[in-house]
C-alpha cells in the first residue's frame, strides 16, 4: 500500500515537473542547441529528485564515467535507464528510433538536441547514415549511448543483443563502455507506474578496446553485461526482500 502511494504522488511529481519545465522550456527550441541540451538535464534531475525524496529510490553511480568522444552500450530495462544516463553523462547523444519523433514535445527535444534516429526499416542505407553521425558525434568529442538490444527488457528476460552495435562498434575505432543496470526492479509495473524503494545501480564497466572481430565483440560485450546486470539484480533483489 505504501509502495503505491509513494508512486502515486510521484507520478503527480513527474507530471507536473514535465508540463512546468516543458512549457517554460519552449522558447528553447529557437536558441541553440546547448541550451535545449540544459532543459534535458535539469528535467532528468527533477525526475530523479522526485524519485529519491517521493518514492524513496536512490541512485548510485558505479565504475568509472567515461570521458568524453565514448561510445557506451547499456542494458535497457526502463524509461529510468534514459534518465540516469543522461543526468550522469554530459549531454551524451541517444541513438532511438526515428518513430519516437511523432511524440510531442519529446520528438522535438530529440530532434532538436541532435540525437541520433533510425529508421529500422530503412534497411543498410539507414544503418550506414547513423553510423557516420556517430562517428562525427564522438570525433568532436560528444559522447554516444547506444541500447545493443535495442528494446527495453524485463529483469532475467533472456538477450537478445543486435548487430547493429557491432557495426558501430567497428566503424568509430575508440573503446565502447559497456554499462550494467538493475532498474528494472525499482520501475516497473503496468507501463512502469510502480516506484519500488530502494537502490538503483548503474555501473560502468571495463572498456573494450577497438579492434575486435564481430563475433568475438559481440560474445565479449554480451557476457559482460549480462553477468554484472545478473550480480546487480541479485543485489536488487536482497535489497527489496528485507
Amino acid at each position: 500500500m505504501l509502495t503505491l502511494l509513494r508512486s502515486t504522488v510521484f507520478l503527480l511529481w513527474f507530471i507536473l515537473a514535465s508540463v512546468i519545465i516543458h512549457l517554460a522550456a519552449l522558447p528553447a527550441f529557437f536558441l541553440p542547441r546547448r541550451i535545449t541540451l540544459h532543459v534535458g538535464t535539469l528535467w532528468c534531475r527533477a525526475v530523479l529528485f522526485g524519485l529519491r525524496y517521493i518514492a524513496g529510490m536512490r541512485l548510485d553511480v558505479r565504475g568509472i564515467r567515461p570521458q568524453a568522444g565514448a561510445l557506451i552500450a547499456a542494458k535497457h530495462m526502463s524509461m529510468l535507464d534514459t534518465i540516469a544516463l543522461y543526468a550522469t553523462l554530459r549531454q551524451p547523444h541517444f541513438v532511438y528510433r526515428r518513430s519516437l519523433e511523432r511524440i510531442p514535445f519529446f520528438g522535438w527535444y530529440l530532434r532538436k538536441s541532435g540525437m541520433v534516429a533510425v529508421d529500422r526499416d530503412g534497411g543498410a542505407s539507414s544503418l550506414r547514415q547513423m553510423a557516420a553521425e556517430v562517428r562525427a558525434l564522438i570525433a568532436r568529442g560528444d559522447t554516444v549511448v547506444i541500447f545493443p538490444e535495442g528494446t527495453r527488457k524485463a529483469p532475467g528476460a533472456p538477450p537478445d543483443y543486435k548487430p547493429g552495435v557491432a557495426g558501430l562498434y567497428g566503424q568509430v575505432h575508440q573503446p565502447l563502455v559497456p554499462v550494467a543496470l538493475n532498474t528494472g526492479l525499482f520501475w516497473t509495473g503496468p507501463m512502469g507506474l510502480i516506484k519500488r524503494k530502494g537502490t538503483v545501480v548503474l555501473e560502468f564497466l571495463d572498456p573494450i578496446a577497438p579492434g575486435m572481430k564481430r563475433r568475438p565483440f559481440m560474445e565479449l560485450l554480451q557476457q559482460r553485461i549480462e553477468t554484472a546486470t545478473a550480480a546487480l539484480l541479485a543485489e536488487g533483489q536482497r535489497e527489496l526482500a528485507r
